[in-house]
C-alpha cells in the first residue's frame, strides 16, 4: 500500500513489446520499396508509350514519302522503319495520298507481366492534291 492507503498503480510490462518498432520499420521500408517499384514500372510504361508514338509518327511519314512508288512500297518503308526503332508495325493503310499506321511494342512489367503499347499516326497532305 502507498502512503495514502491506496493500492499502487499497476504498470504495464514493456518487455513484451520490445522490438516492435523494428518490425514496424521493416514493414514501412518494404511498403516504400513496393511503391518505388510500381512507380518505376509506371515510368517504363509511359516511356514505352512515348517511344511507340514517335515510331508510329516517323513510320507514317516514311510511308507517305514512299507513296510515289505505290501503297505497297509506302507500307514496306513504314514497316522497315518501325523495325529499326524497335517496334512492330501492326497495320498500314494507304488511301490515295493518306497513310495511317499503327505501331506497337511489348512492355515487360516485371511481376505485373507484360503489356502491349500501341499508337496510331496519320501522314498525308493537308489540302487537296490535284
Amino acid at each position: 500500500m502507498s502512503a495514502r492507503g491506496t493500492a499502487p498503480a499497476t504498470t504495464v510490462n514493456a518487455r513484451g513489446e520490445r522490438g516492435s518498432a523494428t518490425v514496424t520499420a521493416c514493414f514501412a521500408l518494404l511498403a516504400l520499396l513496393a511503391v518505388t517499384a510500381m512507380v518505376a514500372q509506371l515510368g517504363a510504361a509511359v516511356a514505352a508509350r512515348h517511344r511507340v508514338q514517335s515510331a508510329a509518327d516517323l513510320a507514317a511519314l516514311a510511308a507517305a514519302g514512299a507513296l510515289l512508288e505505290g501503297p505497297v512500297a509506302g507500307c514496306a518503308a513504314a514497316e522497315e522503319l518501325a523495325g529499326r526503332v524497335g517496334t512492330r508495325l501492326r497495320e498500314c493503310t494507304a488511301d490515295q495520298w493518306d497513310v495511317t499506321v499503327v505501331a506497337e511494342v511489348r512492355i515487360p512489367l516485371g511481376l505485373f507481366g507484360a503489356r502491349i503499347a500501341s499508337a496510331a499516326a496519320r501522314a498525308g497532305p493537308v489540302g487537296k492534291i490535284e
